[in-house]
Parts: C-alpha cells; structure tokens; sequence
C-alpha cells in the first residue's frame, strides 16, 4: 500500500483527490496540509470532503514521511514543502501552477535527491494533446498561424494556464523557436499583418469552466482544431493519483507525466 500526503488538501484540486484516495484500497491517506492561517486547520478532513470523519486531521506539519506527496497549492507553498520533502526522501506530484524559473530551478535541484514529477495538467486526455501538438507541429508549425486559447473559471489565480504555456513550449520545441521570441498574449489596436511564426494565447475566464484548452493551424483555405474539454476537476484528480503510483518507490529524477502515460499504455 502506497501512502499518500496532500499539500492544498482543501483547495478544488487537493479535495478531489483526497476524495479518490479515500476510495483506492492500494492507498493510504496519512497527512492532510494547509496553510497555516488556514480556517479548516484542525478539522477533521472528512468532514470538509464530505465523507465521515475518517481521523486525519488537517494540519501544517508533516508529522510523518509519506511515500508520495501530492502539490496542488501555490509556488511558495510548494517550495516550502519541497524542502521538507528533500530532507526526509519523499518523493513529490507537484500540480502546482505559476512556477518561475528560478522556482523550477530549486525543483530540478531537489530532483537530485528525491524522485519530482511535475507537470502543469495531470489529465490524460491532455497528455495526449501534448503529444499531438507535437505531431502536428513537426509537419504544419512552421507553415500556420497558431493560436491558443484557454478557459478556466473565474477563480484561478494566474494566467495564461499551466497548460497553455506547456502547448506553446511544445511547439516551440519542435519548430526551433525562442517562447519569448514568438508568443503574445491577446491583442489589441492596430496590430498590422500577421507575423509568420507568431504564437498567440488568449486567456478566458468565466464562471464555473474547469479548463478547456484549443489549439488552432491556421492556413489559407483550411485550419485544424485540437480541443480539450475538461467536464470535471476528477480526471486531474485520477491522473494525479496515477502519477503518484508511478513515483512511488521511483530512483531520484525528473519525471514527466510523459513517463506515466508510457508505463500505463
């Protein structure tokens, strides 16, 4: 059995998974955290996720050394926990979005000593669009006009999504291109003709939208969609709990939700 601690356990993300961890019997829920200033701090995680009180208490020290962690809070928290992570040699899912690049740096260093997957979209049909980005860029990237657009609910915090970045970064990667060569974000007044090359992201955010994420080849006389659509914050949830039974028992490393999806299909 594989035992699992959650940091952001009361946010959307960290909630949906503490819910399915509860229901996997080859897991082990042992440690809830949250902020310290927390108002749920001391509360029994059942109660707030809607289950019986199951007696793990929501707390801002990991008392205990869990096989994996699971982050989904913010970049400081999550280096915070990292750290604690590092020394005690437990391995890290890190879903936590708005990472800097010096804050990826401290992740890549911690990797040295302990097993770290990051990613910024644990879903598997997103994966997948990964990978088909990739694909098609390789034939069309350099030829289209390529627009991303994103759209999330009214409350995320940053933008343009995790997710974005990484279709932009893919693209990139394949065509030769510099990110911050290339990429703008929206538009607006007299912009002139398009550039050839340029990779626009667009960022909605609306309501209650999960996240919905189109990548759009334009040429003259065609263009092709790929689109993800995201019903519920359950399929991050699932492939989160994926990516933390692949991690676990892992050598130190830098894991990709890449080395999930091959390891699974």
């Amino acid at each position: 059995m594989i035992s699992i601690a959650i940091n952001g356990v009361c946010g959307r993300m960290g909630s949906s998974i503490a819910a399915l961890v509860a229901e996997d019997k080859n897991l082990k829920l042992v440690a809830a955290l949250e902020r310290e200033e927390h108002p749920y701090i001391g509360k029994d995680l059942g109660s707030i996720i809607g289950q019986n009180q199951n007696g793990i208490i929501i707390s801002n020290e990991l008392k205990n050394s869990p096989d994996v962690l699971i982050d989904f809070s913010s970049p400081d928290s999550t280096l915070a926990r990292l750290k604690t992570c590092t020394e005690n040699r437990i391995a890290v899912v890190i879903g936590t979005t708005g990472l800097d690049d010096k804050q990826m740096e401290q992740v890549n260093k911690a990797s040295g000593g302990i097993a770290c997957l990051v990613s910024p979209n644990m879903s598997i049909g997103v994966n997948l669009l990964f990978s088909l980005v990739e694909i098609i860029s390789k034939v069309l990237g350099e030829k289209s006009d390529i627009e991303i657009v994103e759209a999330h609910h009214r409350f995320k915090k940053d933008a343009p999504s995790g997710t974005a970045l990484k279709i932009a970064e893919k693209i990139c990667n394949v065509t030769g291109q510099k990110m911050d060569d290339v990429i703008i974000y929206g538009r607006k007044g007299i912009t002139g003709e398009r550039p050839q090359g340029q990779i626009c992201i667009h960022s909605i955010r609306s309501g209650d939208i999960v996240g919905e994420h189109t990548v759009i080849f334009g040429n003259i006389g065609e263009r092709l969609e790929l689109v993800h659509k995201a019903q519920t914050r359950d399929s991050f949830a699932m492939g989160a709990i994926r990516a933390a039974k692949f991690l676990a028992g892992k050598s130190p490393g830098l894991y990709k939700m890449e080395d999930v999806l091959r390891e699974l299909y």
